[in-house]
Parts: structure tokens; C-alpha cells; sequence
């Protein structure tokens, strides 16, 4: 943690008080989890298989990660955007790197708190595998185009649990998917209680809403556990610090440029500060909590992020008038093809053809048909920040100088 104070909120510090030290550490030491962790024993699956049960070796929630990153789309989160697009730096975060900072916090937290680690990993692992190409501003323009197609909203977090349980099959647990679709980053809380939440039809409601009512269906979400509420907070702590880094970076702000003093060490202020505020206000507890001066502190954070970085980004610029033109013209372009039926078209040989195959491993199938717009959400959101410039070239040869003009070449 840096050594330097928050001049914003200059009362907080990295540490714990010595009883929550104790506690923590008696804990640790006996091999004791809370009792408000959630067991392997108690994970519920929608097929009960003889392969995806809890063994001595492999339990439940170690089973749900190992799936995950193993699926193409994982893969992908490596050629996603976090925030910033169009930029050959390797150094600047990509969203494969995000979900791992996500897992790493949720970790260190839960750790504190005897929470079920495995179960964090996968939630954390998961959380972000239907995220678009360019980030937030590439979720707000496919969700432009299909909202106007279709009257549905789309949303990341959707998606994610959509690629997990449906696309790709992979008979995760509802514990996993439920802290996927609630762990929303831009929905931040002083205070995370459990929803309750105890089977998949409940579950399949909560996510038909989603898609029918968006930003409505989606602010009220709550996990059904602990550890889903750890990753939800971990989501914030992960990113607030990190992007302001990346900005930095990239030139787009510098060091000075913040109210808080800390330029580029805020993200190892918050780290510290926020992890250990979090465990202090937690332990022993049946909800997730931080106090107000920390939860205070992270709001303005994010504020002054939304004001020197988002809103400034290139995807908020000048550009995103063109790329939501181009969002919109492959989305037309790919579902003109699939009613034409066009099997030579990217979208039959790029992504059907793939998510048939893995499906047809466990028997499944892609019902593809059944919902046209659906299927090119599906595609759009798969793709690497690279994939989705290559082909709009391929497909519209005159885009080509929107990302010349930025020195991006594909």
C-alpha cells in the first residue's frame, strides 16, 4: 500500500483493529470457515451428473472454475477492452486482466472472512465472459440496436450468464451463476445482504426480467451469498484504482490531476484501505459491509474517474458516433445473413458452427433459429476488440479510415 495519505479521506487507513486481527487469525489458524460461507455440499447444479459432483479432490466450486476458464470465451476477455480502445500498449488492462484483479481482492477478503474461496474464484473468473468489444461503450451500442430491434434490453451480466449456461452448457452451479448476473460494478452499496434466492426457477425468472425490463430488473439484484457479495464490492475496489492508472498511461490525465493527491498509488491505497474496511465491518457478519467514510470515499472516486476518464475516453469521444454506426451496420449485415441463411457468412462459420460443437459434447443444441436478434447478441458480444475491426473492414471496406485515423491497424 502506498504510504501516502487520502486528503480525501484522510482517516483511512490500511489495517484492522487488533480484536478483528485476532479474530481473523484465531480463525485461520483452527481451519474454521464462517458460518455463513456457503459449503461445497451445498451446491445445486440443474443436471445432477455423476461428473460434476462434489469429490474430495475436485469440489463443486473448483469444478465451476476450471470449466470457465476453459472456454473459448475466456479466452477472448484477454482481446477485450477494460476501458481503454484502439491502443497498441500492451501495459493498459485488458478485461482478462480485470477479472482476475477481481478474483485476487474477492480472495483477500473472503480469506478474512472464512468464505468458501472456490466459490469467489469462480463468481470472480465468470463475472465478465459476455462483455462486449470496447467495454461499456461497446455494451451501450449493441444494446442501442437490439433495445430498438426488439424492445430487450442487453446487458453484460446477462450475457455472462447466457454464455455459461446456454451457449456453452456448462452445467455451472446456480450459487456461480447467480453471482455472475448480480455482481454489477456500477451498482455500488454500502451494505450487501443475501437475496434468499434457492432454486433455478427462480432463477430463470430473474433472468427473463433482466432481458425484458434492463437497468429496472437488474438495480434490484442481490447474491444469493457471501461470496457473491464479496465479488460484487471486489469488483469496485478492483477497477477504481487500476483504470486511474491506465489513464495515466495512456496520457489522457496526469498524476496530479486528482482531488485525493495520490495519482497512479491510489490504486494501492485502495487496495489496502478498502479491503481492510470491508473485513473490519464484516466479519462474523451475515451481510457485507463497509463504513460510511470508506463507502463515501468510493463513490467520489468513481465521480471523479466518470469525470477525468470515462466520459474522456475514446469510445465517449469523438469516435463513438462512427463505432455505434458500425455496431449497428454489422449487426444488420449479420442478421440479414442469417435469415438469407448464408452459410459462408462469419456468423455461421465464426460462431454457430463453434458453439455447436461444444454443445454437441454434452448432447445439446444451439437453438439459434428460435431467436434471430438473439443470435447476433450471441456473436457481436464474442468477439476481441480485433475480431470486430477486421470485420467491419471485411464487410464495409469505407470504415476502414475510422480506425486509421486513431493509428489502429487490425
Amino acid at each position: 500500500m502506498s504510504d501516502k495519505a487520502n486528503r480525501c479521506a484522510p482517516e483511512l487507513r490500511e489495517g484492522l483493529s487488533s480484536k478483528v486481527a485476532a479474530a481473523v487469525l484465531d480463525q485461520r489458524a483452527n481451519g474454521h470457515l464462517s458460518p455463513y460461507a456457503t459449503p461445497n455440499a451445498a451446491a445445486i447444479r440443474r443436471i445432477d451428473t455423476e461428473r460434476d459432483r462434489d469429490t474430495a479432490w475436485r469440489p463443486a466450486f473448483v469444478r465451476d472454475s476450471e470449466k470457465i476458464i476453459h472456454l473459448p470465451a475466456y479466452n477472448r476477455l484477454a482481446g477485450k477492452t477494460q476501458v481503454f480502445s484502439l491502443r497498441a500498449n500492451d501495459d493498459i488492462s485488458r478485461r482478462g486482466l480485470h477479472v482476475q484483479l477481481v478474483s485476487r481482492v474477492a480472495r483477500d477478503i473472503g480469506l478474512s472472512l472464512g468464505l468458501n474461496l472456490d466459490l469467489i474464484e469462480a463468481i470472480a473468473l465468470g463475472h465478465d465472459i459476455g462483455h462486449t468489444p470496447f467495454g461499456h461503450a461497446g455494451e451501450r451500442f449493441l444494446n442501442d440496436v437490439f433495445h430498438e430491434r426488439t424492445g430487450r434490453w442487453f446487458f453484460h451480466n446477462v450475457q455472462s450468464v447466457r454464455v455459461l449456461d446456454v451457449l456453452y452448457g456448462r452445467n455451472l452451479t446456480l450459487q456461480t451463476l447467480d453471482g455472475v448476473i448480480c455482481h454489477n460494478g456500477e451498482c455500488e452499496r454500502q451494505v450487501f445482504e443475501t437475496s434468499g434466492l434457492a432454486s433455478f426457477d427462480e432463477f430463470d425468472g430473474i433472468v427473463g426480467r433482466c432481458w425484458d425490463k434492463g437497468d429496472v430488473a437488474i438495480g434490484h439484484l442481490r447474491p444469493m451469498t457471501l461470496e457473491g457479495c464479496v465479488v460484487r464490492v471486489s469488483d469496485i475496489i478492483a477497477y477504481v484504482g487500476k483504470d486511474r492508472q491506465d489513464a495515466i498511461l495512456a496520457g489522457l490525465v496526469s498524476p496530479d490531476a486528482f482531488d485525493d493527491g495520490l495519482g497512479g498509488a491510489y490504486n494501492s491505497w485502495a487496495l489496502g484501505a478498502f479491503i481492510s474496511d470491508v473485513v473490519e465491518h464484516s466479519f462474523g457478519r451475515d451481510r457485507v459491509e463497509m463504513s460510511e467514510a470508506a463507502f463515501a470515499e468510493m463513490r467520489r472516486a468513481k465521480r471523479e474517474n466518470y469525470e477525468k476518464i470515462y466520459h474522456a475516453s475514446e469510445m465517449n469521444g469523438e469516435l463513438a458516433g462512427e463505432v455505434a454506426e458500425l455496431f449497428r451496420r454489422v449487426y444488420e449485415r449479420t442478421l440479414a445473413d442469417l435469415e438469407a441463411g448464408d452459410e459462408s457468412s462469419p456468423i455461421f462459420r465464426h460462431h454457430i458452427v463453434d458453439v455447436e460443437r461444444a454443445l454437441g459434447y454434452y448432447g445439446r443444441t444451439y437453438d439459434w433459429q428460435n431467436d434471430l436478434d438473439l443470435t447476433v447478441v450471441d456473436y457481436i458480444s464474442s468477439m476481441t476488440d480485433d475480431y470486430f475491426v477486421a470485420l467491419a473492414q471485411s464487410l464495409f471496406p469505407d470504415s476502414a479510415g475510422v480506425f486509421r485515423r486513431r493509428g489502429y491497424f487490425c
